[in-house]
């Protein structure tokens, strides 16, 4: 396959950055993107010039490390998959793809396609754990859990934080990652002693990184490769209240 690349260049976060077209004869139908992308660096370091930065680890849709914007969607034009798990054979020979960051303040670019997901760590950090005593781990059925609860507390862990619905969203909101991490541990009796302060911590946290507000637009259930549902985020919504009742102050001391 002959495949013509349009892809983001941009040296550091204070670079203007712009497009640049490469060309590959010899692409395998067989190849996942980001082992396409492998060979385009190697044909670029042959020619003395500065490969293309982008994020990988596990390349099995686990991490979330692969954020690219490939052809105006998050990952691609498949649904329910991540970069790494896209394969060349879903795109034809002659095609030009045009590949980006992420592009949202809350994610500076730092070179080229990697961007600084930073932000959702310290989310995280703010208050998406939970705080238990050392000692042996209690055994699995000790604590009685519903099924349904179980179930969508699960289906809210499958959230691995890529980023792709903030990409997606046009307010570059990321209420869809946040309620995910809040609903699945709401959910669960090991979250509830701290589940007031953990989503109002956590919100706060949202908000101060820069992230807009979700306007319902669904864009970031759409395009998000675990399939989280935008029910996480009325979830949320209603944890958040819940909170917040009778309280003068966002956040307890």
């Amino acid at each position: 396959m002959r495949i013509n690349l349009k892809v983001w260049r941009q040296k550091n976060q204070n670079d203007k950055g712009h497009f640049e077209t490469y060309v590959l004869n010899d692409v395998n139908k067989h190849m996942s993107f980001l082992e396409m992308f492998d060979v385009l660096n190697q044909q670029l370091i042959e020619e003395g010039k500065d490969p293309v930065a982008f994020d990988h680890d596990c390349r099995e849709g686990i991490c979330g490390a692969c954020s690219m914007y490939i052809d105006g969607r998050p990952h691609g034009p498949l649904q329910g998959t991540t970069t790494c798990q896209l394969h060349m054979r879903f795109f034809e020979d002659g095609d030009t793809i045009t590949v980006e960051p992420w592009r949202a303040k809350g994610f500076p670019v730092m070179k080229d396609l990697v961007v600084d997901r930073s932000a959702f760590d310290r989310i995280m950090q703010a208050g998406g754990y939970i705080s238990v005593n050392t000692g042996n781990a209690q055994d699995a059925n000790a604590i009685p859990v519903e099924k349904q609860d179980a179930d969508e507390a699960f289906d809210a862990a499958t959230c691995i934080g890529c980023g792709a619905c903030v990409a997606a969203c046009k307010n570059a909101s990321a209420m869809l990652f946040v309620s995910a991490k809040v609903a699945h541990l709401s959910r669960l009796p090991q979250g509830d002693p701290e589940r007031e302060r953990r989503v109002q911590k956590m919100v706060a946290q949202m908000d101060e990184e820069g992230f807009g507000n979700c306007t319902n637009t669904g864009a970031c259930e759409v395009e998000c490769p675990k399939g989280i549902k935008m029910t996480n985020i009325a979830k949320m919504n209603g944890e958040f209240i819940r909170a917040n009742w009778g309280s003068e102050s966002s956040i307890p001391g």
